[in-house]
């Protein structure tokens, strides 16, 4: 498979959502197109649940059959069950509690009150995912949605945090610069096994963070190159110091 990336820059917040929104619908369906079912790793923040909310309002959305998607994350805040803070809480509310999942399908990390430390739920879940893959490694992801902090961490892989070189498909994060300070994340390496992974930026507070990972390779998110293609789906105000690029 050859490895390609590329910029696409929407006027705004509200376009960029839709947008990937529709891409996600058809890349879900591309893939049962192939082989009958497909796999998507979620994230969190303020686009992805408007992403989440125009998956559901679309009118196309039936072209994905849903219960045959498994639903993964990459990363989580480690916090209660059902706690708002957590990735999961969010993409349940605004669209999979709502679409014909299969329950069985959907593969959300253990939280505080199911497990002691995010070690135990980092272990859990990379067993999980081996399951999934046949008994070693991760299973096929079609695609990794990220968002990228303002600091230029992807999923909860700050710069600097020992868990950005960390081993394996999963791992136990602490010190977190933003709370809470603990969370659970799989690893640069697994993220980078996927078929396509997008990273979605809204809004002028990221665009320095854009730039910098996009210029200089250093940042978690400029480490992030899937095995297929990497899309960086922006707004213009994230892309406002790409001066080099034309849009």
């Amino acid at each position: 498979m050859s490895r390609s990336s590329a910029v696409i820059v929407h006027e705004d917040a509200d376009v960029l959502a839709d947008a990937v929104a529709a891409r996600l619908i058809n890349r879900l369906a591309d893939a049962q197109a192939q082989r009958g079912s497909a796999s998507v790793v979620l994230t969190g923040g303020r686009i992805a649940a408007k992403v989440y909310a125009n998956v559901l309002a679309s009118g196309i959305r039936g072209v994905v059959d849903w219960s045959r998607v498994d639903f993964w994350w990459g990363d989580e805040r480690f916090l209660p069950s059902g706690d708002p803070e957590r990735n999961e809480t969010q993409a349940r509310e605004a669209f999979l509690d709502h679409l014909p999942v299969d329950p069985e399908r959907v593969h959300p990390m253990a939280a505080s009150d199911v497990v002691d430390t995010p070690e135990e739920a980092a272990s859990l879940y990379s067993a999980e995912l081996e399951t999934a893959a046949g008994g070693t490694g991760v299973p096929a992801f079609d695609l990794v949605l990220l968002g990228i902090g303002e600091d230029g961490h992807v999923a909860s892989l700050f710069p600097g945090n020992a868990a950005l070189d960390a081993a394996g498909s999963a791992v136990g994060v602490h010190h977190s610069p933003k709370p809470p300070p603990e969370r659970v994340s799989l690893t640069l390496e697994a993220l980078n096994t996927a078929a396509a992974a997008w990273i979605i930026a809204s809004g002028p507070g990221k665009a320095e963070a854009v730039d910098e990972a996009l210029s200089k390779r250093e940042l978690p998110a400029g480490l992030v190159e899937a095995q297929g293609h990497t899309r960086w789906l922006i707004d213009k105000d994230a892309a406002e110091r790409l001066k080099h690029l034309e849009f």
